[in-house]
């Protein structure tokens, strides 16, 4: 598997794993944003995580070290609440199940929040989930709203180990109605097509980085993206060689993929 590095006019970067684990920085993450910047190569950074405000995320980016503007920033909220206005006129009244990242992402959007006329149903993870937040959810679906979910993720990872993730709450709505919900986060193509396009490339140009071969990797090839693996966070390198999904190259970390980029660039 190798990687025409001299084709790539974007790059989108996932973050937890790629940029940092928990609450240390990765290494090389600063020199290999220094590199795309020398080459003028725009870049977007793209998350699952629904809760956290994008305004959050420009201040952990610039704590590692990561110029980026909020533009560049994209969260499953923000790909979501784009989703939500292609797909419907303002004034179609909401129900959400979310935290802050969530409903800031969908605020003044032109989307009244009225729990008891919703067309539509907009949820991700909830860390209040309630049973009164679910009963209500499933009887507007129930009644015929449409369910759009932020993120598959059903477990994500913190100190302790595993935790319920926004998949976990999709599936508790999923059981009340026996209705899917139209899913917008990776592995999904839509968060990618909203980079895509907010990058100003095409797929066929795009590098995604990622560290899960089930969203990152995945929803890139779904997208048309290629894709490139770091062992820097979820994937392990047995899963990357053995795995039904494939990256189209596979890397140590950051400073691994900078090198191999670098020494293609000097090789031409």
């Amino acid at each position: 598997m190798t990687l025409d590095f001299g084709s790539f006019r974007a790059v989108v970067l996932d973050m937890d794993g790629v940029l940092w684990r928990g609450s240390q920085s990765l290494p090389g993450v600063e020199e290999f944003f220094a590199f795309l910047q020398a080459r003028a190569l725009p870049y977007a950074l793209a998350t699952n995580n629904s809760t956290t405000t994008v305004e959050a995320y420009v201040a952990r980016l610039a704590q590692a070290g990561v110029p980026a503007e909020p533009a560049q920033v994209l969260t499953s909220a923000v790909a979501t609440a784009e989703y939500i206005s292609r797909r419907y006129p303002a004034g179609t009244p909401l129900y959400i199940v979310g935290e802050a990242g969530l409903q800031q992402a969908l605020d003044g959007k032109g989307f009244p929040i009225d729990a008891e006329t919703a067309r539509v149903v907009v949820a991700g993870l909830d860390r209040q989930l309630t049973y009164d937040k679910v009963r209500i959810a499933a009887a507007r679906i129930r009644a015929g709203a449409d369910f759009v979910g932020t993120n598959p993720d059903r477990t994500f990872p913190v100190p302790e180990g595993l935790v319920p993730g926004a998949g976990t709450v999709l599936a508790a709505i999923t059981a009340a109605t026996d209705v899917s919900p139209v899913v917008i986060g990776k592995p999904e193509p839509a968060m990618f097509e909203v980079a895509v396009d907010r990058l100003g490339a095409t797929p066929e140009t795009t590098l995604m980085i990622g560290d899960r071969l089930d969203t990152d990797i995945l929803g890139a090839q779904r997208a048309g993206l290629r894709a490139a693996l770091v062992l820097t966070g979820i994937a392990t390198a047995a899963e990357a060689q053995a795995g039904s999904i494939r990256a189209d190259a596979v890397f140590d970390d950051l400073c691994a993929l900078r090198t191999a980029w670098e020494q293609s660039s000097n090789s031409r």
